[in-house]
């Protein structure tokens, strides 16, 4: 099984640095494989919790290295959530890539543990009969503080349906748990490395030296 690792956060930053430079993206350090995945930036200011600035991925396998230089733009640039990434607040980001594994269709909406599984939701609104689903990676109940039924809400919230929510509502709820591997580097950590490997640190259009 293919584990996330540093040369995938790497190429996902060697990517964006590419995008401000117009540049070809330098060719990655890991082999390809299929894999549902993610990739997440977050901004780091001031030692503050990092704030979310873009997260989109796959839930169905694709090649991996296509795969992450098409999301680490996608969720940099274009998670409607949130205004573009600019090349100067690189500095502050750290990215977390994320390969998912182990899908399993749940018994019910409650089974599954957080800290974790990641989870998919799918269910039909009973106000407008519209079918919505949502997921949240493996980190993010955990990282809020949620119980199983709190997380459970929010994405139903994130899925679209604005009405009631009550246990019958709930029980409307398909489930798919699943795990993931992941790895987070900050833009340092990055810098650092391309120093050590490449002999130079990267050049940034837009970016002040």
């Amino acid at each position: 099984m293919v584990s996330a690792n540093r040369e995938m956060v790497v190429y996902c930053f060697d990517t964006l640095v590419a995008h401000y430079n117009d540049e070809q993206v330098p060719p990655p350090a890991f082999d390809e494989g299929q894999h549902p995945l993610f990739v997440t930036w977050k901004k780091v200011v001031n030692g503050y919790e990092p704030r979310l600035r873009g997260c989109i991925g796959t839930l169905s396998a694709r090649d991996i290295v296509n795969g992450f230089k098409d999301y680490a733009l996608t969720s940099a640039l274009r998670d409607h959530r949130f205004p573009p990434i600019q090349a100067k607040e690189l500095p502050s980001l750290q990215c977390t890539v994320s390969i998912l594994t182990n899908y399993e269709d749940a018994a019910n909406y409650l089974d599954w543990e957080v800290g974790k599984h990641g989870i998919i939701i799918e269910f039909t609104d009973p106000d407008y009969n519209t079918k919505r689903s949502a997921t949240y990676l493996p980190d993010v109940a955990s990282q809020e503080g949620w119980t199983t039924i709190e997380a459970i809400d929010s994405l139903m919230r994130k899925a679209g349906y604005r009405g009631a929510i009550t246990d019958s509502v709930r029980n409307r709820i398909r489930l798919t748990r699943y795990q993931s591997t992941l790895f987070t580097m900050h833009y340092n950590d990055y810098v650092n490395y391309v120093k050590t490997t490449r002999g130079a640190a990267p050049s940034v259009t837009g970016l002040k030296a």
